[in-house]
């Protein structure tokens, strides 16, 4: 059930295990102001929702639909890449394939199911398509030492899972799921990073979008099946 804005809003910050104080000082209004916001009572401007994206890491049009996108699974997501990549290689992926690979994950499943992996929202970037989220995801995974990244090539830098963190489940990703992206690893295992960006940039989502617009997942849908990843 697509839940009020005032509902929507609340959810999040519980996800994050962030208080009112927290989120009230982040826009710069009292307290009491801003539970009135969870209430209800109160109507967000629009610089107030911006700010309110920005906490959350989500689109301004994740705050017009209020489909809460699954943050931690889309990093469980990111893990599943590094492992199967490390079960047939030293496990390090440059940082632009892995964007990739996690995108064509999220709309072959899509493609698939009529749902996303993650329900994370891509943008259309001249790199590839890439949620607003991914270097906060890689930053929060390196500080909770999960990865590391190694930058020793300038123009590459290169993610792999550290060790200790291969020991953890991975209990928000279905059988399915992983099957799928076990699938993806395979095909793209040894391709270059270029040709993958190469693959998601003549795909018909990315073609049809505009520069730093948010991709539709309905797009893929219409591409042909052995374009899909």
């Amino acid at each position: 059930m697509i839940k009020e804005l005032h509902q929507f809003i609340k959810s999040l910050r519980e996800s994050r295990g962030m208080s009112q104080q927290e989120i009230a000082d982040k826009l710069g209004m009292s307290r009491p102001s801003y539970i009135s916001v969870e209430q209800g009572k109160k109507e967000l401007t629009l610089s107030e929702a911006q700010k309110i994206s920005n906490i959350f890491g989500i689109s301004l049009k994740d705050m017009e639909t209020r489909i809460t996108p699954d943050y931690e699974k889309y990093k469980e997501m990111i893990l599943s890449f590094l492992r199967f990549f490390s079960a047939n290689g030293d496990g390090k992926i440059p940082k632009t394939k892995l964007a990739k690979l996690i995108y064509l994950a999220d709309f072959a499943w899509f493609y698939e199911k009529m749902e996303s992996m993650s329900g994370m929202q891509y943008r259309r970037i001249q790199h590839g398509p890439v949620p607003d989220s991914y270097f906060r995801a890689l930053d929060e995974l390196e500080e909770d030492g999960r990865i590391s990244r190694d930058n020793k090539k300038s123009d590459i830098i290169l993610i792999s899972e550290n060790q200790g963190s291969k020991k953890e489940k991975l209990s928000l990703i279905k059988k399915e799921e992983l099957e799928l992206i076990k699938k993806i690893t395979k095909k793209w295992q040894n391709k270059k990073t270029r040709e993958i960006v190469s693959f998601t940039h003549g795909q018909l989502p990315y073609k049809l979008c505009s520069p730093d617009e948010i991709i539709p997942y309905e797009l893929i849908i219409q591409e042909d099946p052995e374009y899909v990843y």
